[in-house]
């Protein structure tokens, strides 16, 4: 077997770029994800996989989770006594053991590696590892402050608790989710006024604005579902009440601004909001708040817990109601004192909620191209290369080892003659082409799906793709 250098001409590096669609039906506190049911089995996993959820590796799907009596290490190892030994449940789980090779995991900074774990202690993952679209309502205004703690703050009063004791107060923000944004909204504010935190007004805005001060709907959505970024213009959330459609909101001028496009003909308030912004969204961290306040069912729909008004309108605030924020029929009535195994008189599962967008993938890949010129590639290591029947060696014996060199290739070239032989051609089969590195270390085997005919007069090239 002969090698062949790739030539720099050989080898292309180019990027793909795709935009994968992705749909979330929110109805009832279920979230189903592209129409993909809910899964069923024997076991419950640690993580969930109902069908609004994507799991990372599909590891440990309906595995039971139980003791097995086996640790890491052994029982019978020298190290077993440490602290630090880790019980086997019988899930699939990534672990490495602190040793001389100083091997870790990326979220195991070098400090705490150095300081926190000795030598022979266990470091432990945890698979599966799932996502899903989560929804957070800002009950109360988002930038409202309450009272915290935080030691050493130079900045915080002092005070003495009643036990006697000197702490620091501060005020801390309620919704950290909403104040760690805040800077992104307004770097977003380039694209349009409505990102920023405070708005001042312009030709469409009848007055200015402060986030602060405002309820604030907001949908997280895992980079796992869009890749890199979300692609501006594909946004679209639809609010459906009893089926029929009661509004949509699209980012029609891809800069992130959420306008709403259409309402239901049975609310006339809502249809005179059309062509306004109910929210926006951050495409690279796939954020979407959600601002509007006005009502797109004419019945109330108790949509919200703990807020004790049992009026609340369908508006795009309550966008979501159900997905992963513990929101449901039960909850509502409870927050309202009602018998949650009755839930005669509410309009919750009337409501529901479709949210769909195109993500932006990019993948690195590489092409190949692999040449066999003329007179190149004309022998094969198939036993069938030969004729049947040859004597393989000449002479051996323990100082020598000789092949014979007569033997003869099988002469496969077809005539057009019945019991006629052809005049012998030299050619080959390629079924499969190897790919080594610099070392001669084979990395990898392209097959061909059928084997292709090389003659020795002829020049083949083949074309290998590999995703990087």
């Amino acid at each position: 077997m002969s090698y062949r250098k790739f030539k720099p001409t050989d080898i292309l590096l180019n990027t793909m770029k795709t935009y994968p669609s992705c749909e979330f039906f929110i109805f009832d506190g279920n979230v189903y994800y592209n129409n993909i049911p809910q899964h069923s089995g024997a076991y419950g996993p640690d993580v969930p996989i109902t069908g609004g959820f994507l799991s990372l590796y599909e590891y440990n799907v309906d595995r039971h989770h139980h003791s097995t009596g086996r640790y890491v290490p052994p029982a019978e190892s020298r190290l077993f006594d440490s602290d630090r030994k880790v019980e086997d449940k019988g899930i699939i789980y990534p672990f490495i053991t602190k040793d001389s090779a100083r091997s870790s995991f990326k979220t195991a900074g070098k400090t705490s590696y150095n300081n926190e774990f000795q030598y022979g202690d266990v470091l432990e993952g945890k698979y599966p590892m799932s996502a899903s679209i989560t929804r957070e309502f800002m009950y109360y205004p988002a930038g409202l402050r309450v009272p915290g703690y935080d030691k050493g703050n130079s900045n915080a009063t002092t005070i003495t608790n009643e036990d006697g004791n000197t702490i620091d107060f501060v005020e801390a923000p309620l919704y950290r989710h909403y104040y760690s944004l805040k800077n992104r909204l307004n770097l977003y504010g380039l694209r349009s006024i409505h990102h920023k935190v405070i708005g001042t007004g312009s030709v469409d805005i009848d007055m200015p604005w402060n986030k602060d001060d405002q309820q604030i709907n907001l949908i997280s959505i895992p980079s796992i579902f869009y890749g890199t970024k979300i692609k501006p213009g594909t946004v679209s959330l639809k609010t459906y009440y009893t089926g029929t459609l009661a509004g949509e909101l699209r980012d029609s001028k891809r800069n992130g601004e959420l306008i709403q496009v259409s309402a239901s003909s049975e609310h006339a308030s809502a249809n005179g909001f059309d062509n306004k912004v109910a929210g926006v969204v951050l495409y690279d961290e796939g954020f979407i708040l959600l601002t509007g306040s006005w009502d797109l069912s004419p019945t109330a729909i108790p949509i919200t817990t703990g807020s004790g008004d049992a009026d609340d309108e369908l508006k795009w605030i309550y966008f979501g109601a159900g997905a992963q924020d513990g929101v449901t029929q039960a909850t509502i009535l409870a927050a309202r004192g009602q018998v949650t195994d009755t839930p005669t008189g509410t309009n919750y599962n009337k409501a529901s909620f479709n949210l769909s967008f195109k993500g932006t993938t990019e993948t690195q890949v590489m092409t190949m191209f692999a040449n066999a010129r003329k007179g190149e590639v004309n022998y094969s290591n198939n036993p069938t290369f030969l004729e049947y029947g040859q004597t393989l060696l000449e002479v051996t014996s323990s100082k020598v080892y000789q092949e014979n060199t007569d033997r003869k290739i099988k002469n496969i070239a077809s005539s057009s003659y019945s019991d006629y032989s052809a005049s012998f051609k030299r050619q080959v089969y390629v079924g499969r082409v190897a790919i080594y590195d610099e070392s001669k270390n084979l990395i990898g085997v392209a097959t061909l799906s059928n084997p292709v005919l090389k003659e020795e007069d002829q020049d083949l090239t083949f074309k290998i793709r590999l995703d990087i």
